[in-house]
């Protein structure tokens, strides 16, 4: 029977339940399917605490080896470790994690040397098709010697090169709060931050891939309630929220409410745009407030927008020569970090500019968060292509709107914006809005639900 493999190889990465949707005798065809399609002589392999990781990364580094590839296990890491390790071992990586998914879900992101991004159209497709083939008839026996299976450490080097980045000699004693959400931010923020005068109080340290405490996964305000409350609780300076793969990082301020990940694009962009002589090019999802392109621009860059996604902010990243990436979903990229996303890296941006100066971080904020937003909403729909014409309809033949379909269906007007955009992956759409203030981002939003759910 032929592995179906339809519901687990997604636009990115791979992703479904184990040992439901697939198990260790797929993860060790996906290893030798990986080495194929690259034609690596060595990659590097890391896993997330999920009780599934650690046979899974096995039996890929197996399925890799058999086909003559050496292997570099790295253990237990973020997702951004393991870019770090691809990267500065310019070799392809294969992360083992499903990220902000509940315990039974496993996956595995991929990437080419340096850090470079595996997606459908970059090799995932030619993957899945071997894996699908494999399945029936065996992988071929392979010619020459087998691969070679060590082991390396690279926490430490991660930390150093993430610290190197950001210039952290004034950073005055701050208070943080830090929830990992039992994910590898437990792992990864201990060492990162030492050495640094912060007062550390760790929430849900302890790596659990069976999330005993709450989801790991910070973009649903429920998973953050626990931090709002403990940070004003702790007289703490903020709180940093990580997902379950620690590559996403979200920021509370001193009060205990959440700071737009928009916002937290536009501070990071002006500091590296002054870290790079006041000059430079940065992406921005077209979900992101208005305030990213004019930060950007008033601090001499030039804002460039983009799909939402993390293959379309590399690919244009790499092509433009970006120094830095937002997206309004906390994913943060960084040309010195080879066009990877590192939450940990924005976080330290953070830290940065809070420590440098003696103000609280709301009011550090306030600057980069000039607009009302709607955050996102999700609209369960029969008909998503149905739903976008009948906006289209709706709104096409105002004079006062400007409309274009980059991703989705966006709408703009002198004092508003939305966005709607169909879900990949489930019957959704996904609506974003944002206007100078509240009563007409309240208006505009309500009439595109009326719309989107008649």
């Amino acid at each position: 029977m032929v592995a179906d493999l339809s519901q687990i190889v997604k636009a990115y990465d791979v992703r479904g339940v184990v040992p439901d949707q697939w198990d260790e005798s797929l993860a060790e065809l996906f290893g030798a399917a990986f080495a194929q399609v690259t034609g690596a002589r060595a990659i590097v392999v890391g896993h997330d605490m999920r009780p599934s990781s650690p046979g899974l990364a096995a039996a890929f580094a197996r399925g890799a080896a058999a086909r003559g590839v050496d292997v570099t296990g790295i253990g237990l890491c973020s997702t951004d470790q393991l870019y770090y390790a691809s990267g500065a071992l310019d070799v392809p990586g294969a992360m083992f994690t499903a990220s902000h998914n509940p315990a039974q879900y496993n996956g595995i992101k991929l990437c080419r040397a340096g850090a470079a991004p595996v997606g459908q159209d970059t090799g995932l497709a030619e993957i899945r098709a071997l894996v699908e083939r494999w399945s029936t008839t065996g992988a071929p026996e392979p010619s020459g010697r087998p691969g070679t299976l060590t082991r390396r450490e690279t926490l430490e080097d991660y930390a150093a090169h993430l610290r190197s980045l950001v210039d952290l000699s004034a950073v005055r004693p701050l208070k943080v709060v830090v929830d990992a959400g039992n994910g590898m931010g437990g792992h990864t923020v201990p060492t990162v931050f030492a050495g640094l005068p912060l007062t550390l109080v760790p929430m849900y340290f302890e790596l659990d891939g069976t999330f005993p405490n709450h989801e790991a996964n910070p973009l649903d305000p429920a998973n953050l309630v626990d931090l709002q409350k403990r940070v004003p609780m702790e007289g703490a300076d903020l709180g940093l929220a990580f997902d379950g793969d620690a590559d996403r990082c979200f920021v509370v301020d001193e009060h205990g409410d959440p700071v737009s990940p928009s916002a937290i694009t536009a501070l990071v962009a002006a500091r590296e745009l002054a870290r790079n002589g006041g000059t430079g090019t940065v992406i921005h999802n077209l979900i992101t407030s208005w305030t990213v392109p004019e930060v950007v621009e008033e601090n001499g860059g030039t804002p460039v927008r983009t799909r939402v996604g993390h293959s379309f902010i590399k690919a244009e990243m790499a092509r433009s020569g970006a120094i830095f990436g937002g997206e309004h979903s906390a994913h943060y990229y960084f040309k010195d970090f080879w066009n990877a996303d590192t939450g940990m890296l924005a976080a330290l941006h953070v830290l940065a500019a809070l420590g440098g100066q003696d103000g609280p971080l709301s009011a550090l904020v306030a600057q980069y968060d000039r607009y009302a937003g709607s955050g996102e909403i999700n609209s369960t729909v029969d008909d998503q292509a149905g739903r976008i014409a009948a906006l289209k309809a709706a709104y096409g033949d105002r004079e006062d709107v400007t409309l274009d379909e980059l991703d989705g269906l966006t709408v703009s007007a002198a004092d508003w914006w939305f966005n709607v955009r169909p879900s990949n992956t489930e019957p959704l759409l996904r609506l974003n809005a944002e206007a100078r203030d509240e009563a007409t981002m309240a208006t505009v939003r309500d009439e595109v639900l009326a719309v989107i759910r008649a």
